[in-house]
């Protein structure tokens, strides 16, 4: 049986470039796959392994004194998410160009177990705000919720006027696994939204702890498992084959390296563009070998 953790925290580690590459040897000895960034804000991974292996390394983390508490996400896998370990140092635990502006651990919104969100979405002075980028939220989101067009989360800042007229509103944000709530709830804040909430451990916690209620669609995850599953209340497929239109859930990523665009595609579109976006990607030179399941590593 394998499992795999996501997990994060924001927390001062001033020795944090040190700490990296004995992280990685760690996780490397004792077999585990995955990513994480360690910053001097804090730490922030997905690994992969057996579940013995993912016990032994939520006790190494654990001893640390400063890194107490984490918040575990566990799934149960039958095989290990990711192919390789990859540990490294990084300015920020989640890229959002906020490093200076914001500081989740002086200001952050306020979190709300899943139960209390799901209370609260529907009321008529809620926002429910997807801070994802538009790959993630056009395979699935939560119902009625407002979405920004954006390719990457370090774009959430240059959205703030299209928020504006929600700012007598309280606003409930979610994101995956709620990191990169902490940083945009803290920016809402400071640009003086009064009410503002952040779904606690994301969607994936959501999914495990109020079954996913209304949440439409799959959740893209970064790990080769590419989406999986939330909804097990009233579950509904909301995303289109870029191709053809058909409705399916199947995320991708181009078979063309020079491309690499998260997508969605059915299967029968798949076989006919052998893994890629379009046609003109099919034509490179340095497409890879067609993958049923659609995921490529780079």
């Amino acid at each position: 049986m394998y499992q795999t953790l996501l997990y994060y925290k924001y927390v001062h580690l001033s020795d944090a470039e040190e700490i990296a590459p004995k992280h990685l040897k760690f996780c490397q000895d004792l077999g585990l796959v995955g990513r994480i960034i360690i910053a001097t804000e804090g730490l922030n991974g997905t690994v992969s392994g057996t579940t013995e292996q993912c016990e032994a390394y939520m006790n190494y983390i654990e001893s640390d004194s400063r890194l107490k508490n984490m918040h575990w996400k566990i799934d149960e896998v039958s095989e290990p998410s990711f192919s390789k370990m990859h540990c490294r140092y990084k300015p920020e635990i989640v890229h959002s160009g906020l490093l200076e502006a914001v500081n989740p651990l002086e200001l952050t919104g306020v979190h709300l177990e899943p139960e209390d969100f799901k209370n609260m979405k529907d009321r008529d002075d809620v926002i429910v705000l997807d801070v994802r980028s538009n790959y993630e939220h056009q395979l699935g989101r939560f119902k009625n919720a407002v979405t920004l067009d954006i390719d990457n989360f370090r774009e959430f800042p240059d959205k703030i006027k299209e928020l504006e007229q929600y700012k007598d509103k309280k606003v409930l944000t979610y994101c995956t696994g709620g990191i990169k709530c902490e940083k945009a709830s803290a920016f809402l804040l400071k640009q003086g939204f009064k009410d503002v909430y952040q779904l606690h451990g994301g969607i994936i916690n959501y999914g495990k702890e109020a079954g996913g209620f209304d949440f439409e669609g799959d959740c893209y995850v970064f790990d080769n498992r590419v989406h999986v599953p939330v909804n097990s209340v009233n579950p509904k497929v909301i995303s289109n084959c870029l191709n053809c239109g058909h409705i399916t859930s199947r995320m991708v990523n181009c078979a063309n390296p020079q491309c690499n665009e998260h997508f969605v595609q059915c299967e029968n579109c798949s076989a006919d563009l052998k893994g890629n976006c379009s046609h003109q990607c099919s034509m490179s030179a340095s497409v890879r070998p067609y993958n049923e399941k659609g995921y490529y590593q780079k």
